[in-house]
């Protein structure tokens, strides 16, 4: 499990991220801090593995934090969650190792994809020995989508109809149901699912549900930002697999 601090002074926002990371597996906050000297207490009392860290904490400085972690050796990670988007903080929180940093406001598939990329992070990091291709997940830059085509796709997923379904969620202009991609693309549901489950679990999708009438709740789904983006790369190319 990794342990998450909550370094926010607005409890509506502390609150919110709280309610994100309980929505996320293999996360669990540690402490909840509204001032630096807080944060610096429930650090020195609990494990901490990453911190998300607002920079404008009262009449305080997150990043002055940031810069203390670093010149302590504290081996804490940072992930910058603010509405400062001044080149001084960006470049800051850059050269102080932040590992990521997120805009206010944000939606929760950004979050959702921070805090992903950041527990692959974490295990690899764990591991004895790395190989050029998993530094390379570390070192390089990223664009959407490059935790799928780093990794093989898994049983029962294929190159073609993940593409073909790729192409025709493209053609929805908004929700849509399994029902309506099995109509489009002649493929059952049942298969269906599990390509939709695999582009949630990169926050391709995002899914809501539609409540009608007195029967089951008809769960749909939409294309993220993050989805978006993907697609445009991907089906430009499908070498990118």
């Amino acid at each position: 499990m990794i342990n998450v601090l909550i370094v926010e002074d607005d409890p509506m926002v502390a609150k919110f991220n709280g309610i994100y990371l309980e929505r996320i597996e293999g996360f669990q906050t540690v402490g909840t801090a509204s001032t630096i000297k807080e944060a610096w207490e429930i650090l020195e009392e609990n494990e901490v593995h990453v911190i998300l860290l607002d920079i404008y904490i009262n009449h305080e400085n997150g990043l002055d934090m940031l810069v203390d972690l670093r010149k302590g050796n504290i081996e804490v990670d940072v992930i910058v969650v603010t509405s400062a988007n001044d080149q001084s903080s960006i470049q800051t929180a850059l050269r102080y190792g932040a590992v990521d940093y997120l805009m206010k406001p944000f939606e929760f598939d950004r979050f959702k994809e921070a805090l992903h990329v950041y527990a692959q992070r974490y295990q690899q990091l764990r591991m004895e020995a790395l190989k050029q291709e998993e530094l390379d997940t570390l070192f390089l830059p990223r664009t959407p989508g490059d935790e799928i085509q780093q990794e093989e796709l898994p049983k029962g997923i294929t190159k073609h109809t993940f593409l073909r379904i790729l192409n025709e969620i493209q053609t929805f202009d908004d929700w849509f149901s399994t029902a309506d991609l099995a109509d489009a693309t002649s493929i059952s549901r049942v298969s269906l699912r599990k390509y939709l489950r695999y582009l949630e679990e990169y926050a391709l999708l995002e899914h809501d549900y539609s409540y009608e009438g007195t029967g089951r709740p008809l769960q749909q789904y939409k294309l993220s930002s993050k989805g978006h983006e993907y697609i445009a790369t991907v089906l430009e190319s499908d070498s990118s697999f």
